[in-house]
Parts: structure tokens; sequence; C-alpha cells
């Protein structure tokens, strides 16, 4: 019999994680559980199982002690330690029958990851919508506020994504950043993006360009000004590495151009100022053209505050 996700306290909106077993020496599915999360206890895998958090590809939940079947999938719900509030709000700006666009705020990340699972847009979004099916098309960082668009119908879902991959969708971005009176703009910033060395992050490495971005002054505060940044690419980071290495990081950026120690508590007062701030594109379900803003402003001074 299937789990029902809203059983033992698993709020809606949050599904299941998928693990597929490789072949290997384990006898018993507690034995490949507790070697494939070695940062989860034996026992806390145990106790899941027993209170059916962990099922097989037919929902059936399954026992600790079962065989272990080499090349079969099992789903398990996450942990639900007690998350901090996150204490921002999105808003939905348009929703039809084929995508929802929501205007997220700084520091909500999109999909669960890491120590985020129900503060996070994707599920707060299927709880106040009920569309289980929803998924987001593309993402953006969980520091920049602004514009996410969703899909709704998963057979439909693949047409909107190739959109972006195809880069049919003109993406607009705003940062506040130093004014570079020595710097002529606008300006293309096409180079290379690969990993770097700390988790997440990325740099400029010599090599056939990758990354492109338009750069535009479109005003100035004293020593500060706001930027027009248009991503003619999709990689991790672009927009932020690439005013990094201009001499222009956003303020508040905590990984560019230096990496400042992950604290865990976020400080609500400095958000990072880069806004997604525009989407265009012509819908390939039924042509029409599709254009969203954000009501988000950025701050002009020191970006410790979001303007109203």
């Amino acid at each position: 019999m299937r789990r029902a996700e809203t059983a033992l306290g698993v709020p809606p909106g949050v599904g299941t994680s998928c693990v597929s077993l490789p072949q290997g020496p384990w006898a018993t599915l507690i034995d490949f559980f507790a070697h494939r999360f070695p940062n989860i206890p034996r026992d806390e895998w145990v106790a899941r199982m027993q209170r059916g958090d962990v099922t097989d590809e037919k929902g059936g939940c399954v026992a600790p002690d079962a065989p272990f079947t080499p090349h079969t999938r099992l789903f398990y719900y996450r942990s639900l330690p007690a998350e901090a509030c996150i204490p921002f709000d999105e808003a939905v700006l348009y929703q039809d029958d084929l995508i929802v666009v929501a205007d997220k705020p700084h520091f909500l990340p999109v999909t669960p990851a890491g120590r985020y699972l129900q503060e996070t847009l994707l599920v707060r979004l299927k709880r106040k919508l009920g569309i289980e099916s929803l998924a987001p098309v593309h993402r953006i960082d969980r520091e920049t506020a602004g514009l996410v668009l969703f899909s709704v119908q998963p057979h439909t879902r693949g047409r909107y994504q190739a959109l972006f991959r195809e880069r049919a969708v003109e993406k607009r971005y705003e940062a506040i950043a130093p004014m570079h009176a020595g710097l002529s703009l606008p300006l293309i910033r096409s180079t290379r993006l690969e990993e770097g060395d700390s988790f997440m992050t990325m740099h400029e490495a010599p090599g056939e360009p990758n990354a492109e971005t338009h750069i535009e002054l479109i005003e100035s505060f004293g020593t500060v000004a706001r930027y027009g940044l248009r991503p003619l690419s999709g990689k991790r980071h672009q927009l932020r590495v690439h005013m990094a290495a201009l001499g222009l990081p956003i303020v508040n950026d905590a990984i560019y151009p230096t990496l400042q120690p992950d604290t865990h508590e976020p400080d609500y007062s400095r958000p990072l100022q880069l806004l997604a701030r525009s989407l265009e594109f012509v819908d390939p379900m039924n042509g029409r053209l599709r254009r969203f803003e954000s009501r988000h402003r950025l701050a002009h001074a020191d970006g410790a505050t979001r303007l109203p």
C-alpha cells in the first residue's frame, strides 16, 4: 500500500527522493542505505522503513531486512527537521493551465536541497496552488530575487525547457554594484566559466568562451550604480562571476570575489542586490508573446534593504 504524503507529518507539496540500486555486495536494504548515506545513522533508516517512509516502484513499503535487489529503484522521504521560517513571501504574478510565474524573494531557494525543504518556492507554491505536478522550468540562485517560470503539465514541460536551452527567452536582470567611471559601457563579457575549488563556486578560466553577458549602466548613485544585465547563456553564477571579474562585485555578494564563511544563518538585512527583473518569450503552446516583470526593487545605497 502506498504511503500517503500527508500521513505522519509529511506536509503537502513535499515529494519523495529516488535512489537507484547498483550492483553491489549488500545483503539487505538496510545494509545498502547505511552505506549509501553514511551521515544518517543506521537506526534512523530502520525507523524510517518501519514507519513506511521508504517504498518500492509500486508504492509498497519495504522492510529493513528485505533482500537487496540490484537495478531497481526505491523512493524515500527526506527527514523533515524543524526549518526556520524564511520571513519573506513569494507572489504569483500569473497562472493558467500551462504555466505559473512566481516572483521570488531573496533568500528563498527554488527547490529542495541541503537544509531547505519546506521553506522553498516549489513546496510553498504546491501547497498554495494545490498543483502537485508543478515544476520549475529554470532556476535562479537562492540569494537572488525575481521571476521563476513553472510548468503545470508534465507533457508540455519539455517545450518550455527547450526555450531556455535554445536561448529563446530574453532574461533581464538588474544589480547594484560599485560605480566604475573608467569602464566603457555597454559591453559584452564573454569568457569560459568552470567549477572552482570551493563547493558550488565558479571561476573564469582560459579556453573557448561558454558564458556571455551583456552589461549596461542604467543609473548611478555616487559610489554605486544600477546595472542592467542580460545573460546570453545560462552558466551557474554567471552574472556574479562576470561582474566581480570586471571589478564590479554585486553588493552583498558573499561568494564573489571572496568566498565568505557559511554561518548557516542568513543575514536578512543584507540581501544580494541581484534581481531577475523580466522574462519574455513566445509561448510554444499557443504562439502568444509572454512578458513578465518582477515587482521587487533593489536598494540604492548600501544594498542593505529592498525598496518597496
